[in-house]
């Protein structure tokens, strides 16, 4: 009877979890085994042979140096753009749960650049900088030549994080849409009672109680940024002269471009482990201070 009831369970779980488990394995854990397994070789992506050279790759890693620069600059990316992104969001949501006139019109269209993608945005706003801002950066300074932003390289990340922060912000804003929705009113209303300011309410109850909201707006933030490559490809393409490469395109062209696929496979190793300690740690700090309501 119990031998029945365990393949009952087991044949249950084949029929609803069965076919996500397979697509999960094969999607996933495969790619990430061969993945390690190409760490440990020198395969060029064209030929058969794959021949094994230990931790010669992650030692190539560790000494290249434009990997690092473009670690450090995705890192100073990362940075400033959860943060703007995050602003940006929360005081979206708070204006669209005010009670506004047309707040669901504005949360449609504060979301809407979320749903294009990323090498399409990229595009789009390749054309706004090069062509639309500087046709009106001439005409404003009476038909002199105005350069584009995206022609040095602090024009070309402040361009980075700003199409970031445009499609971003959109998404996130909706988590903390759900978040000021999470806050029971009658909270709000005893600290108004008791004598505090909206501004002191909202910074006394409200954004503590609004926790979860936070840490995961800011770990999906943290992940998308690490990781960023089409917006990158679309926008600068690593220009002017590869001084906006992020970790990511790095990644692509030693694997897919410089034909060094163990190298390149070292390297995403090292960027992944990096992205998973910082978000882990992210997670973990911001769900120890968790206040429950």
């Amino acid at each position: 009877m119990k031998r029945n009831k365990l393949s009952y369970k087991a044949g249950q779980f084949l029929m609803f979890a069965g076919p996500a488990a397979f697509l999960f394995i094969m999607v996933v854990i495969v790619p990430l085994i061969y993945g390690l397994y190409l760490t440990l070789t020198s395969w060029d992506g064209v030929s058969l042979s794959k021949p094994f050279v230990g931790l010669a790759n992650y030692q190539a890693a560790l000494a290249d140096t434009e990997y690092w620069q473009a670690l450090l600059l995705t890192v100073i990316y990362s940075v400033i753009t959860v943060v703007i992104t995050n602003i940006v969001a929360f005081a979206l949501a708070y204006m669209v749960t005010s009670g506004i006139k047309g707040q669901n019109l504005f949360r449609a269209g504060f979301f809407i650049p979320n749903l294009i993608g990323g090498i399409v945005l990229g595009y789009v706003w390749k054309f706004i900088f090069n062509r639309v801002f500087v046709s009106v950066g001439s005409a404003i300074a009476g038909g002199a030549t105005v350069p584009s932003l995206l022609s040095t390289p602090k024009g070309a990340l402040f361009a980075l994080i700003f199409v970031s922060v445009w499609q971003y912000a959109g998404y996130m804003m909706l988590i903390y849409i759900a978040g000021f929705m999470g806050v029971d009113n009658s909270l709000k209303e005893a600290a108004l009672i008791d004598g505090c300011s909206p501004s002191k309410a909202m910074w006394n109850v409200t954004i503590p109680l609004m926790r979860t909201s936070f840490v995961t707006c800011i770990f999906l933030t943290t992940t998308r940024c690490f990781m960023v490559y089409d917006i990158n490809l679309s926008l600068t393409k690593g220009d002017p002269y590869k001084s906006s490469v992020l970790a990511a395109m790095h990644v692509y062209n030693k694997a897919f471009t410089e034909k060094q696929f163990g190298v390149g496979q070292a390297e995403a190793l090292v960027l992944f482990l990096i992205c998973a300690i910082v978000g882990l740690i992210q997670v973990y700090v911001g769900r120890k201070g968790e206040v429950q309501a």
